[in-house]
């Protein structure tokens, strides 16, 4: 079934084949969301008059029933039925007879796969930010138990200051709020309401676009019906590039993990069963899964590329291209969450090692202690530096391990309570009970 198929016409099934593609396969992701906008869309209809009362009543329960069904595994979009629009329309049809072809009136296929696209958005965006407060909440929580455990920090990869696993951590839970309000900004985006906006160009009927637009919980409206279908691509671009920015912080801490359990540095470790061995070195525990979070964070940051690169120079209205988008973005999320729950996972069964910096080739962390001291005695710093440079060539070189960083931020003033806070005023600023209790009113109606 095509939607736009007249009689007495046919597709060449080579054209078909190429121009369907997978795309049955990515609009089963999108099926509850396809259900929930159709249902917005009757209410409507009915509101101006393009159904009645008793025809709204049929339609909304048998979508109710589409929509219990396309929450359970199995179902399908038929063979020969060329989208999800399609398929649902088809049942409709196929249950309840012609007034089933009346819930297109007022719509285009491009409007509907925009606001489902909107709708699974904001669905799998609240997903992902549930996932990142547990990552959220466990590097905080670790970055207070170890705050006392110092290590090496490191510029050029060179010894250089002390720092801490408390720093460590707090680093990237601090990385993770700002990447949370990159999301929120996303998001913002995303929970705009499109329907109503037809092929592009809006409709004659007199649609009643900001009742859809409360029916279905979105914060505000798409407003020019042609700008509504050149969010399509933008709207996935701007969510990828935030979630390329979490990608991003997941990859880099990835990176120190698998550095700081090598015998080389030795800072931490895991259980044998967290980890792989070698087939001929019996002696090898390796870092596995945070090189493949590294790895599949690393490809998430290429998404924006990809979406920007799929929507480069196109003119505006609708173009078919923007359906393989969903190829490479959808299983993103996934892909993502997966990383960030792993990476829970096994930072919370992490096992550290004590008196690190106890290791004689970590004493020269400690020139810029020194260094201070001496400054804090009244010497100028320049020959301060110079000083404790001296003593270094000399191989005179007795610090005292004794850290005093008490400023904010510091290994003595992590303010793990300020960036708590922080994350969850961001946090609530999302707001998904909001679009929650609506979707759960249009179910019960």
């Amino acid at each position: 079934m095509k939607l736009w198929q007249k009689e007495k016409t046919s597709i060449s099934e080579k054209i078909e084949t190429f121009t369907i593609g997978d795309d049955a396969k990515w609009d089963l992701e999108l099926a509850e969301f396809d259900v929930l906008g159709s249902m917005a869309h009757i209410n409507m209809l009915e509101s101006i008059g393009l159904l009645q009362k008793d025809e709204l009543s049929i339609l909304t329960a048998e979508l109710k029933n589409i929509y219990q069904e396309v929450k359970k595994e199995g179902f399908t979009i038929a063979e020969g039925v060329e989208d999800i629009h399609s398929q649902v329309e088809l049942l409709l049809t196929q249950r309840l007879g012609e007034v089933g072809k009346k819930i297109h009136s007022g719509r285009s296929r491009n409007d509907q796969v925009l606001v489902d696209l909107k709708l699974y958005m904001r669905h799998q965006v609240k997903e992902l930010v549930q996932n990142i407060q547990l990552f959220f909440d466990k590097l905080t929580e670790l970055s207070e138990k170890h705050k006392e455990i110092l290590i090496p920090g490191y510029t050029h990869l060179q010894v250089a200051m002390p720092s801490s696993l408390g720093l460590w951590f707090g680093a990237y839970a601090e990385s993770l709020l700002d990447d949370l309000e990159m999301l929120l900004a996303a998001y913002k985006v995303v929970n705009k309401n499109p329907l109503g906006s037809a092929a592009g160009y809006g409709s004659s009927f007199p649609l009643n676009r900001t009742m859809t637009t409360d029916l279905l919980g979105f914060d505000d409206l798409n407003y020019n019906v042609v700008y509504a279908q050149l969010s399509r691509g933008k709207t996935e671009k701007l969510v990828s590039m935030a979630m390329a920015s979490v990608a991003s912080t997941l990859a880099r801490l990835s990176m120190d993990v698998c550095l700081y359990m090598s015998q080389n540095f030795g800072f931490i470790s895991f259980p044998d069963q967290l980890t792989t061995g070698s087939s001929i070195m019996p002696h090898k525990k390796n870092p596995d899964v945070f090189e493949l979070i590294r790895g599949k964070c690393n490809a998430i940051q290429a998404l924006p590329n990809q979406v920007s690169m799929m929507t480069t120079n196109l003119p505006s209205g609708y173009h078919r291209e923007m359906q393989l988008i969903k190829e490479q973005f959808f299983p993103a999320f996934t892909t993502l969450n997966d990383c960030l729950e792993m990476a829970t996972f096994m930072l919370d069964h992490m096992i550290v090692k004590q008196d690190i910096l106890e290791d004689e080739k970590y004493q020269y962390l400690f020139s810029v202690e020194l260094v201070n001291q001496y400054v804090l005695e009244g010497m100028p710093f320049r020959d301060a530096y110079k000083k404790v440079g001296d003593e270094i060539n000399a191989k005179q070189f007795n610090p005292s391990k004794n850290i005093k960083h008490t400023h904010e931020g510091s290994i003595g003033n992590l303010c793990t309570e300020n960036i708590r806070k922080a994350f969850h005023n961001t946090f609530t600023s999302f707001r998904f009970n909001n679009y929650q209790a609506k979707i759960e009113s249009l179910l019960l109606h």
